[in-house]
């Protein structure tokens, strides 16, 4: 009887080890890029610069360096132009379109001028103030959309337990989104020479009901003159879209 329930076990936890090698396997055969922000929603805002015009910039970018490499590769955007998306039509258009990975992209701001640099994020706890804080500032976007408070099952994105809540909610594509994101940061590092901030965890709405990997990408600071410039420049706007291709 034991070696019968062994050989069950073990035949379980092969079947387990076949399926996890075939997922990680699976080719990416639709990706949806997410321009941050859009329409009367322009995000981070620097001198002469704003979030929303740089995040489509880069996107539609990342959209033709996918195109022209690999075109069996569908992509998706959840807005080509400057418009206002909501957060949760951005991943009902990705979970509608069967997506195997999602990438969202935006830049990032503070108070201090000295802060600089790329992260990347994928759904998870808050390791830190900081990572709450940039999640809580993309969040707020809701508050611009009419019935956030019924739409959004009364999540408040001013509130930490909120955030919280909302990032234990897409555990699933932890790893695989893990790996992405640390492709990106890579490549921003050691081709596009941008100092690395690594890959972070924290609670953002527009992963959280996606059902694939996906990373929310901050190109930059605003907020640091350095960043901005490059950030501005279509060389600097170029070389990013090519590092998350």
């Amino acid at each position: 009887m034991t070696g019968k329930r062994n050989s069950r076990v073990f035949r379980i936890v092969m079947l387990m080890l076949l399926l996890s090698v075939t997922a990680w396997g699976q080719k990416v055969n639709t990706v949806v890029i997410d321009a941050g922000h859009g329409g009367h929603d322009t995000g981070a805002l620097g001198k002469n610069s704003r979030e929303k015009d740089i995040t489509l910039s880069v996107a539609l970018q990342v959209k033709d360096y996918i195109k022209q490499n690999l075109p069996e590769v569908k992509v998706v955007m959840t807005r080509d132009k400057d418009v206002f998306v909501e957060l949760y039509r951005r991943a009902k258009i990705a979970n509608e379109s069967n997506a195997d990975l999602f990438i969202s992209i935006h830049c990032n701001s503070t108070k201090s001028a000295i802060v600089m640099g790329t992260e990347t994020f994928v759904m998870g706890l808050h390791k830190s103030d900081a990572n709450l804080a940039v999640a809580k500032a993309e969040n707020a976007a809701i508050l611009l959309e009419d019935d956030y408070v019924a739409r959004y099952d009364g999540f408040d994105p001013n509130s930490p337990e909120g955030n919280i809540f909302f990032s234990m909610m897409q555990n699933t594509f932890l790893n695989k989104s893990l790996d992405f994101a640390g492709r990106v940061q890579a490549n921003f590092r050691d081709r596009v020479k941008m100092y690395d901030r690594g890959v972070k965890q924290a609670g953002f709405l527009v992963l959280y009901k996606t059902a694939m990997p996906g990373v929310l990408i901050e190109c930059g600071f605003l907020s640091n003159a350095a960043d901005k410039k490059f950030l501005l420049s279509s060389k600097g706007q170029a070389q990013i879209a090519y590092g998350i291709y």
